[in-house]
């Protein structure tokens, strides 16, 4: 399979039902909504802590979090596509909540408890956490998995600025 072909979407085939369009949709939004869940309970106030120089602007978490939660909500949708009476499909699915759980515990760790070691104690298994889904979704649909590169980029920076956010404070 060429790489034209591994990322074209099924919404380019003349085969695309629009319907399919809501379920993508709801995807979409399900992983948004429950992804920032925990930063409208939780909140995130940065106040109290020493930001390193590289610290990013307040603007980049929401647009980042939100690019995320749109590409994996898509990554979900492909691979429910393939069916989830499939066992590598209800694999990938049961190593997405795994990842989604400690992606949810981060922020009433590192904000909630107002501690970055609580942080970094959730985060690097998050790490680990994501690149075993993505294999998982790999296995079943590249395309889906290719919809983790963001993710995997963001969380590895992330894991950066939380150890250097522990050592400042």
């Amino acid at each position: 399979m060429t790489l034209t072909e591994t990322l074209r979407f099924d919404a380019l085939d003349r085969s695309f039902d629009p319907r399919e369009l809501l379920v993508a949709l709801g995807f979409v939004l399900g992983v948004n909504l429950i992804g920032s869940s925990p930063a409208l309970a939780v909140g995130s106030d940065t106040g109290w802590i020493d930001r390193p120089a590289f610290y990013p602007p307040e603007i980049a978490f929401p647009v980042a979090w939100t690019l995320i939660f749109t590409c994996l909500g898509l990554a979900c949708y492909l691979l429910y596509r393939r069916g989830l009476d499939r066992r590598d499909v209800r694999v990938a699915f049961g190593t997405f909540a795994v990842q989604m759980v400690l992606n949810l515990a981060w922020t009433p760790a590192f904000f909630g408890l107002q501690s970055p070691a609580a942080g970094l104690a959730v985060i690097v298994p998050l790490w680990a956490a994501i690149l075993v889904t993505a294999y998982a979704f790999a296995r079943v649909d590249r395309r889906a998995a290719v919809l983790f590169l963001p993710y995997i980029g963001w969380v590895s920076f992330a894991v950066v600025l939380n150890y250097v956010i522990w050592t400042m404070n």
